[in-house]
């Protein structure tokens, strides 16, 4: 397990609004996240980040134990939900900043819908946008959001996924599939170990 070097800041609440979207990713509204997360879930906009490091390797983190849904369960590098207002890119360097203390330059692939019950405790129901990006530094993780983190290769990740442990949160498993199958080849560009890469951020 790589060393924990920490921050603690706190960078997201239940109160904070999110941006309720339609099928085709039209604003109809704001909400709290703990409203948009409660019962079946209220379909809102989010994204998700898969950040490598030189040799090809994606960096995972594990989620929180304070956190509402999955906590504790092994997950791609960042997620998180844009700032009314806020354009997606921007959010995603920012939140990645916040979480694990990297910069990279977001690459986005493609665009889905899912719905994803944690038990009574709620669900996530979003409109997601994938990207992918690259980083050459280590990771400082925000303590609130994340327990633990590692790098980990495609194939390995293949093969931990296939066990279906429970380990995994739904849409990290939901993602990682598609990218493999349907966005290989742009994958494969930030998988494969790279000598020349320019600077992140």
């Amino acid at each position: 397990m790589p060393e924990l070097t920490t921050s603690a800041e706190i960078v997201s609440s239940e109160q904070e609004r999110l941006i309720l979207v339609d099928a085709a990713d039209r604003e109809v509204g704001q909400l709290e996240k703990a409203a948009c997360h409660d019962g079946n879930g209220i379909r809102h906009r989010a994204f998700s980040l898969f950040v490598f490091n030189p040799a090809g390797e994606l960096l995972i983190q594990r989620r929180a134990a304070g956190k509402r849904l999955w906590p504790n369960y092994w997950s791609n590098s960042c997620c998180s939900h844009p700032r009314v207002g806020e354009v997606m890119a921007q959010a995603v360097v920012r939140r990645l900043a916040q979480e694990l203390g990297l910069a990279t330059q977001p690459q986005f692939v493609y665009k889905f819908e899912y719905v994803a019950g944690f038990g009574s405790l709620g669900t996530e129901h979003e409109l997601c946008s994938v990207f992918l990006g690259r980083a050459r530094t280590e990771p400082v993780i925000n303590t609130t959001e994340i327990s633990a983190w590692r790098w980990i290769g495609a194939d390995d990740l293949d093969r931990e996924l296939d066990l279906d442990d429970g380990r995994f949160t739904p849409w990290f498993k939901l993602e990682w599939t598609r990218l493999r199958t349907e966005h290989r080849a742009v994958l494969d560009l930030f998988t494969e170990r790279a000598s020349g890469l320019e600077q992140a951020g």
